[in-house]
């Protein structure tokens, strides 16, 4: 059902048709500008051309000021009647910019720049051209004769499913992307400088390999065979390795049939890079010289405000075992620990664990419940055990452990690095560990890849690789506590289909029927409408009656009030 605005701003549509005008014409329109530009190299009475979105507007009889919004930002128009109609035809202006324009049109714009008697940078319109008709009106907040603002766009679930509105209306979210190309493009700068060669790599795999986590599977109807989405790149880009390459690297969508909460989406963006004849010392430098430099570029110094934490991405890191850490901050030397003796810890401590979890999935459990959230400044945890590390070189110092660290940035993995294992008889029987987990129920444990067994057979150089999470780095740098702040378009439900609302609905709550249509369409549905206070309902639709200049009676709060004790 068609709202009220809805049903006009289509009549308008028709309307504009009639004037001969197209609402969506196909010919390009010539921008020689844009906002930011003009404001920052204004020049008194040059000519301009530039094409936005009619963000807001004031219509004083022959003359109008407006706000136009580019993909840079705002500026001030000035409408008058006579410079845009020369001629006796004043059409122009009374009716189309008038009468058929609305907030949220697409128009260009042709004028030339001054400065009002307030000191506002502004373009004198001397010619507009509809280039697209909006259909639906923008939910753009408002401010009352007391300086409260509503109607604002914040509902999380509403800005995620049309990230398009959200773009349109809440400038700090454009930044944020604009951020992320930002973060994105020094870290490739980074790599570039170092001659690391970029590559692209299979998203669809016979084999899931790279990572411990339960892939989403698909088929292939012509090969007939399962397909998955990969987990991780990483056995291919070791494969290039392999082939001569001394550095690779790779941006890569990775796709994880798991948990979502807060700092997990089933789809993300990760780097990773893998540099022949290095280590994982070696990369622990070149991970803090990548983040330092990234935060330089990005704010101009090392530090970044979190939340109610100042992170400090100056080099050199703490460094610290996952073992000590353990100890560190549960009291219990797990060292030495068997299968059995962790698995009667983890309970002990209050974990959940179960019977399916082999001695690597237990000790990253207990590290995950009582350790990581105390490391808010970049830590380096290092030195895993084994069991944790399939593709992991042994240690050099001790063959209980391997080389691997993880970078820990308030409270939360950013990084998985390793000094890479590269003796294809050790990494087949590390496989055949983690098939033995599978077969005791782990569904996250790895599959054996024979291929990859093949080409480290080959011979693979001493190499490091790392794995980054560009979404939480983004969410660092941004000060974002939730991954769907940094994706466009996060993974959501399907919208329900809800029951439409109807008339009667609302007329049940004792709404009278000169304002129903209205209520309907400022709150859309009865849950909508008693979410709110009986005081906020009776300013926001007394407000919404003043804006729109209805002929009915203002509502009375004693009236309002009655409608939420039904």
């Amino acid at each position: 059902m068609l709202s009220e605005q809805e049903i006009i701003r289509r009549e308008k549509l028709n309307k504009l048709r009639e004037y001969g005008i197209n609402p969506y014409p196909a010919a390009l329109f010539t921008i020689s500008t844009d906002t930011n530009k003009i404001i920052s190299e204004f020049k008194e009475d040059q000519s301009v051309s530039i094409a936005g979105r009619l963000m807001s507007r004031r219509i004083q009889g022959k003359a109008s000021f407006a706000e136009i919004q580019d993909s840079s930002g705002k500026i001030q128009l000035y409408f008058n009647r006579d410079e845009i109609c020369i001629g006796d035809d004043k059409s122009m202006y009374n009716d189309v910019y008038k009468k058929l324009l609305d907030i949220g049109d697409i128009i260009g714009i042709e004028g030339n720049l001054f400065i009002t008697k307030v000191g506002e940078k502004t373009i004198l319109v001397k010619k507009f051209t509809v280039l697209s008709k909006s259909l639906r009106p923008l939910p753009l907040p408002k401010t009352d004769a007391d300086g409260n603002m509503y109607d604002e766009f914040t509902d999380p679930e509403l800005r995620y499913r049309q990230r398009y509105v959200d773009l349109i209306v809440n400038s700090d979210v454009k930044n944020t992307f604009l951020k992320r190309t930002k973060i994105m493009n020094i870290m490739r700068s980074f790599f570039n400088e170092q001659k690391y060669l970029e590559v692209e790599t299979p998203i669809l795999q016979s084999i899931p390999g790279g990572a411990s986590a339960r892939p989403f599977v698909t088929h292939h109807n012509a090969l007939n065979i399962p397909l998955y989405l990969r987990i991780a790149n990483e056995l291919y880009l070791k494969r290039l390795i392999v082939g001569g390459f001394d550095g690779v690297y790779e941006f890569a969508k990775a796709f994880r049939n798991e948990g979502m909460d807060r700092t997990h989406n089933p789809e993300f963006t990760m780097v990773e890079l893998y540099v022949a004849y290095k280590d994982y010392f070696w990369m622990m430098e070149t991970t803090e010289n990548l983040l330092e430099k990234i935060s330089g570029e990005l704010n101009g110094k090392s530090e970044v405000k979190i939340g109610d934490n100042t992170i400090d991405f100056k080099a050199p890191y703490k460094r610290i075992s996952i073992l000590d850490s353990i100890k560190e901050h549960t009291g219990i030397d797990v060292s030495n620990f068997n299968e059995k003796e962790m698995f009667e810890t983890g309970k002990k401590l209050g974990i959940s664990v179960d019977e399916t979890m082999g001695l690597g999935k237990l000790i990253d459990e207990i590290f995950g419940e009582k350790c990581e959230q105390h490391y808010i400044q970049p830590t380096f945890i290092t030195d895993y055990p084994k069991e944790m590390s399939p593709l992991t070189k042994e240690h050099r110092d001790n063959p209980r452990l391997t080389e691997r660290f993880e970078l820990l940035v308030n409270g939360k993995e950013l990084a998985n690095a390793y000094s890479e294992l590269n003796d294809p008889i050790d990494q087949l029987s590390r496989f055949e560990e983690q098939l033995r987990l599978s077969e005791k129920g782990d569904d996250e444990a790895m599959f054996i890849d024979n291929d990859f067994i093949r080409a480290l057979e080959y011979g693979m150089p001493p190499t490091s690789g790392i794995g980054i999470g560009i979404d939480r780095l983004v969410m660092l740098f941004t000060n974002n506590k939730s991954i769907q702040e940094v994706i466009f378009f996060p993974q959501m439900k399907p919208e329900s289909s809800k029951r439409k609302p109807k008339k009667e609905d609302f007329i049940n709550l004792g709404i009278n029927h000169e304002w129903v249509d209205h209520v309907m369409e400022v709150y859309s549905n009865i849950d909508n409408l008693l979410s709110n206070k009986a005081t906020q309902v009776h300013q926001k639709l007394n407000g919404f009656r003043k804006k729109n200049k209805l002929g009915i009676s203002a509502l009375q709060l004693d009236e309002v009030v009655k409608w939420f004790e039904q």
